[in-house]
């Protein structure tokens, strides 16, 4: 099977190795730095000022990192990740949104959902690339994938979980099969695994005895298409989100220009202070 058959039939596929130790290295640096307020003033990173490593145990995720770093923005255009995503989404493509989780020892993950559901596509094209920078386990909170469940292009409804193994966030339902059904996708660090918008998957706490699971996330879609989307805004009131990076061939709407929307900001991992950050996001 080809890569991008495996992707058609699976909804997800894996490739190991595809950034160097160095690279990956350098991205975890890169990622404190963030974090703690080495890269300029961010919001939610002042809690953070100064601290280095040891505050990482206390931060959830970073969005849009690729706003604060250029190393971060320069990870959206890998040349190795893209040459996956032009099998898999198509020649042109574009990116629109990055964000990277920490998951330290002892964190919940994130319960079953399909990124469709708040990144919606015209054309069913959404692809998140998720880079590994520490080897994932079924031990630390790897991804979990259910096999196929893109097929039909369903978004399935979301309800509020009560799961003490996953944050917060809401969990898909409704979908045929057991709520534990899915597969382990463990992969390297340096390793991508890439899924289709539709496609259900989850990942579980962190049950390791230290360290991080450590990931960046960043999601593409066939630059042929309308996004209607804004992080924040009701998806009703957009036709087409321009705050996008072409990441491979051409914009067949460039005519439109770009839009600066959004910015990257640091989530902490206090659902107190969370909400409190959230607050200040909406005011």
């Amino acid at each position: 099977m080809t890569l991008a058959a495996d992707y058609a039939r699976d909804g997800y596929v894996v490739v190991q190795d595809v950034l160097t130790p160095a690279e990956i290295d350098a991205l975890r640096k890169e990622a404190t730095a963030i974090a703690t307020g080495g890269r300029g003033a961010i919001l939610g990173a002042e809690a953070f000022a100064g601290r280095g490593e040891a505050a990482l145990p206390e931060i959830l995720a970073i969005h849009f990192p690729h706003k604060a770093s250029p190393l971060m923005a320069a990870m959206l255009a890998h040349p190795a990740i893209v040459a996956l995503l032009t099998q898999l989404v198509g020649p042109d493509v574009k990116a629109m949104q990055s964000m990277l989780f920490v998951k330290s020892a002892g964190k919940p993950g994130q319960a079953w959902h399909q990124d469709e559901h708040y990144i919606p596509t015209r054309d069913r094209s959404l692809c998140g690339v998720w880079i590994a920078l520490d080897d994932a386990t079924p031990e630390n909170g790897c991804l979990w994938m259910r096999p196929g469940s893109h097929h039909d292009g369903i978004l399935w409804p979301v309800r509020d979980h009560g799961d003490p193994r996953f944050d917060n966030g809401q969990e898909a339902h409704g979908f045929p099969g057991d709520r534990e059904e899915g597969v382990p996708v463990p992969v390297r660090a340096g390793g991508v695994a890439l899924f289709n918008g539709y496609t259900l998957h989850r990942s579980l706490d962190n049950r390791a005895p230290g360290g991080f699971r450590r990931a960046l996330v960043n999601h593409y879609m066939s630059a042929r298409s309308l996004l209607p989307w804004a992080f924040g805004i009701p998806p009703t009131l957009r036709e087409d989100y321009r705050d996008i990076v072409l990441v491979a061939g051409d914009d067949p709407y460039a005519w439109k220009g770009r839009e600066d929307i959004s910015f990257p900001f640091v989530r902490p991992e206090n659902p107190a202070h969370a909400a409190a950050l959230f607050g200040r996001l909406r005011g």
